[in-house]
């Protein structure tokens, strides 16, 4: 033992060592680095065996949250003959009798709102795209519509909840946690599973996010997601204390292991086995995250291709020039949340500028894997948590006009590791309010992004409370049109 270290100890019982002395020093706050098992094997902690149940396209995730909810007609599902309807009372025999939010449920009318916003045709495919969106429009065949996908939660923490854990109610463990407990990490010095939030010029100050919708639930805590901050150090307590060097912080960790390996012998809890790994990992991360973040090395025509906010850290832009660099470092699962997209009133001074945040940056992201050869085994996914109405919440006006959450249909896309580009699937009915062909439930999405990652969906379970529980719950079919 250093013996620096046994002052430090000097006076202090065991008991108040773990619960006091550790975390002043700030080992046991390091707990928050709970994403990726310690072994140096390749997979480590995988449940899944080396040879998949399926034969995987896809090596990892990359999925672009949209928090808020962006509007699918004002983006993607283009409905010319609204036009003509403007201010007309929604028919009853659209709405059928669709639950609606406090928010427009005392409406004594629920007028038509068409885009304000024109549409083109994008690339062979003829993908159809706003002008809001001139770089997606650009990188059209590489990308997989789907106009029709619908959910059950009708308010945005349990419709978040849903999406990102297959359950309305908070507990489960997250699509990331998921992947982390089946597949493991290709990368020993980074978490399996990394998280970054922005906030949209649009509305930047729109409902906050928790930190339990990358969270592990039920699995073992080294599964969580680990958030990377975009001031001081990348990870909370990345940095040694003063005073405290590289040798003595490894003496530190040993003699610390040790204690709780004896631990580990007389009570068997698996957490603190977790504990023990995460120490060793936060170790590690000490080098591998400041290189990961220090993005000095990158060319001006990469910063130049994501935009001009790619300098600026924190920015929506920025967190996929570094989503892109933990895709070549093996990271299994990175998740981006982009706030600011929840529209119910001002739609047409808040939905530019925060089109603009992501417009560019989505397309170089794309671009900038293909180009690396990180695209074909890459699955990008953009997506919110549902739609919009296509009614105005409020007074419409000439100028003016807002959007209620719509759980019916929204638009999504996909692009990279077993989907195909140039496609568009799903087709909703002139209002944009119901599905007409293909539905697509969020149960399916998440069945599809596991089956690109080699991964049956009815396979990866977890056990507890007696019961087996998987993302999916009992439900679930891949949308076997996209898949490459």
């Amino acid at each position: 033992m250093h013996p620096n270290f046994k002052n430090v100890l000097q006076g202090l019982s065991r008991r108040a060592f773990l619960n006091g002395a550790g975390g002043a020093l700030g080992l046991t706050a390091l707990g928050s680095l709970l994403a990726a098992d310690s072994q140096p094997a390749a997979k480590p902690s995988a449940v899944l065996p080396a040879g998949l149940p399926l034969a995987p396209k896809a090596k990892r995730v990359i999925f672009l949250f949209q928090s808020g909810a962006p509007s699918q007609i004002e983006l993607f599902d283009h409905k010319p003959e609204l036009e003509k309807r403007r201010g007309e009372d929604l028919p009853e025999s659209i709405r059928r009798g669709q639950r609606l939010t406090n928010m427009t449920a005392g409406q004594d009318k629920f007028p038509v709102v068409p885009s304000m916003y024109k549409f083109a045709k994008h690339g062979k495919s003829g993908a159809t795209i706003s002008e809001l969106l001139p770089h997606l429009g650009g990188v059209a065949d590489d990308l997989c519509l789907i106009k029709s996908l619908h959910t059950e939660a009708i308010n945005h923490d349990p419709a978040v909840t849903f999406l990102t854990t297959g359950a309305q109610l908070a507990g489960r463990p997250s699509l990331g946690s998921w992947l982390s407990y089946g597949l493991g990490s290709e990368n020993k010095d980074l978490p399996a599973f990394v998280v970054m939030l922005s906030r949209g010029t649009g509305r930047p100050n729109d409902q906050p996010l928790y930190d339990r919708l990358w969270g592990s639930g039920f699995l073992p805590s080294r599964h969580q997601g680990v958030k990377l901050r975009s001031g001081g150090d990348p990870v909370l307590y990345l940095s040694n204390p003063p005073g405290i060097g590289a040798d003595l912080r490894r003496d530190m960790l040993d003699d610390q292991a040790a204690l709780n390996r004896i631990q580990l012998e007389r009570i068997g809890d698996p957490e603190i086995e977790t504990r023990i790994a995460q120490y060793e990992l936060a170790y590690r991360m000490q080098t591998s995250v400041p290189e990961l973040a220090d993005v000095s090395g990158e060319t001006a025509a990469t910063f130049d291709l994501y935009g001009p906010d790619a300098r600026k850290p924190g920015t929506f832009a920025a967190n996929c020039l570094l989503a892109r660099r933990l895709a070549e470092r093996g990271v299994r699962f990175i998740q981006l949340f982009h706030m600011g997209w929840d529209q119910h009133t001002n739609l047409p001074t808040q939905i530019p500028g925060q089109a603009r945040d992501i417009d560019q940056p989505c397309a170089a992201l794309i671009r900038d894997l293909k180009q690396r050869g990180l695209l074909e085994d890459t699955l990008v996914v953009w997506s919110g948590e549902f739609g919009r109405t296509v009614y105005c919440q409020g007074t419409l006006s000439a100028t003016n006009y807002g959007r209620d959450h719509h759980p019916r249909c929204f638009t999504i896309w996909m692009a990279g590791g077993g989907i195909k580009g140039g496609v568009t699937h799903g087709e909703t009915d002139d209002y944009s309010y119901n599905i007409a062909r293909d539905p697509v439930h969020v149960h399916d999405l998440n069945s599809t992004i596991l089956h690109c990652l080699g991964i049956d969906h009815h396979q990866l379970t977890f056990k507890f409370q007696g019961r087996h529980y998987r993302l999916t719950d009992v439900h679930g079919e891949l949308i076997r049109p996209i898949l490459a």
